[in-house]
Formats: structure tokens, sequence, C-alpha cells
């Protein structure tokens, strides 16, 4: 029996009115710890989605009062990308991750018949690859990503926020003089300060949290399953002989869900 994006995503749809001021978004995100919201208009009709990662794209260009001001004034409505990329809960799963990998997107609006029901994201994919199949024979070395984005310890908040914007990666990795790893700053990690007069005076080593890592000779399932059982979307690739030196690379949640999409995965035959 064919799997279906029903069988995969979280029910129920979080919400937030085109008027909601940002601040309030950041509020929302931060305690139901999610990346994004759907937003609404008036009648209740969803008409774009807010992430965390369009919150740090505004927030980081208010250095000042005045423009602190605007940015405080700014609602989701102002912010949101719009329209919201949707798929069919009937749909095989396939073709939302074909969708994801294609569109460089990291969720998808579940409707049924046109009514939101729902929404799948790739962690939501990884989760259930996880705890359903193997994934394959690979190891964590074939398919991880070895650049990555990296700061000092020193590094002010708000620095770690505009190489995010500019780069689109939605974290950072934190590492001492010496290059050995500190801890990772995400999104999540910076939306308390979003709208905070004192953000510009942060360092990441205050808000950062600790690196999970996994051996560049790890499996995809043992880095698949310590990613569901933390909550993290990345881990830090490290050499089991010297975990301390400078990490060999990243793999992410969205790094699997390629292989699943690779036309010689064991998913697509």
């Amino acid at each position: 029996m064919e799997t279906k994006v029903r069988d995969f995503m979280r029910p129920g749809v979080l919400t937030c009115r085109k008027e909601t001021r940002i601040g309030q978004v950041a509020v929302m995100l931060d305690q139901h710890k999610v990346h994004s919201l759907m937003v609404t208009d008036r009648d209740g009709r969803i008409i774009g989605v807010i992430t965390d990662f369009d919150l740090l794209a505004g927030e980081w260009l208010s250095q000042d009062p005045e423009s602190l001001n605007v940015m405080k004034n700014l609602t989701a409505g102002d912010l949101m990308s719009s329209p919201v990329a949707s798929i069919e809960a009937d749909a095989p799963i396939k073709e939302a991750a074909d969708r994801m990998i294609k569109e460089v997107i990291r969720r998808l609006l579940v409707t049924d018949q046109g009514k939101p029901v729902g929404v799948i994201s790739v962690s939501d994919i990884v989760a259930h690859i996880a705890v359903s199949a193997p994934i394959g024979r690979g190891q964590v070395g074939d398919v991880m990503s070895d650049a990555y984005l990296v700061c000092r310890d020193k590094t002010p908040i708000a620095a770690a926020a505009r190489a995010m914007t500019s780069t689109g990666w939605r974290s950072v990795l934190v590492v001492d003089a010496k290059g050995s790893p500190l801890g990772v700053v995400s999104g999540l990690d910076l939306l308390p300060y979003c709208l905070d007069d004192e953000c510009g005076t942060k360092l990441v080593t205050e808000v950062m949290h600790p690196p999970l890592t996994v051996s560049i000779d790890a499996t995809l399932q043992e880095a698949a399953n310590k990613m569901i059982e933390s909550h993290y979307h990345r881990l830090i690739v490290v050499d089991p002989e010297d975990p301390d030196a400078m990490p060999l690379g990243v793999i992410s949640s969205f790094d699997i869900v390629g292989l699943m999409a690779h036309p010689d995965s064991v998913w697509q035959k």
C-alpha cells in the first residue's frame, strides 16, 4: 500500500493573523518551538507563511532606535511569504519529498479537498523514516556537507544573524580559537532577542545551544535517530579519533531526504 502524505503529516495548523506584530510572532514561535506559522486573513483563510528566518532577515536591519521602532510596527502580513506551497493529504509521500527537494522548501501545507488539515515538514519525513524502515547502508560521510557556516565565540549575535540571512543557512557553528566546537546558534535561539534593544551587544556564546555530534563513520540510521530523539535538524560531524578538532562537516535532515529522493534510493523503487 502506497504511503500517503496524511500518514506523515502533523494534524492541525498553527496560525496567526496577518495583523499580528512580529514581536508576538516571535513569542508564538518560541513557545511552540516551531519554525513557522501560517498567516490568516480576517476570515481565517490562510494567505501566507511566516518563518523564524523571515524575522531574522528583517530584525537585524534595526541597528538604531528609529529602525527598531519601524520594525516593532511590522506585522506578519508584512514579512510573510505568499502563496503557501500546499499538497493534498492523499498525495504519495514521494511527491512531497520530491517537491521539497526541487523547490528547496522545508514544509508544505496539507489540504483535504482544499481544506487545510495539517503540515508536513522535512523533519516529519525523517522521523517516520527513522522508525519505519532502514534508510540505507550508507554512512554519514557519504551525504554530509563538507562546508558549513562557522563563527568564533566572540561573534555578536547580530553578525551571526546577518551571515545566516545572507547565506540562507539556518544555523551557525560556534568554535573556539582552535576550532573546537562549542555550540550552535539557530533561528530559534535568536528569536527571544528579536526585538531586544540590547541584542547588538550579546555574543553567540550567550544564546547558543550545545552541539549534537555524530561520527563520520556512523550510519544514516544512527544520524536520523539522533535527530529525532533530540529534535535537532542537523548534526555536527566529527572525527571519532579526535572529536575536539575542527568538525569535518554537517549533516541535516534535508540531506537525508535528498538521499531518499535520489533515483537509486530504495524509496524510489
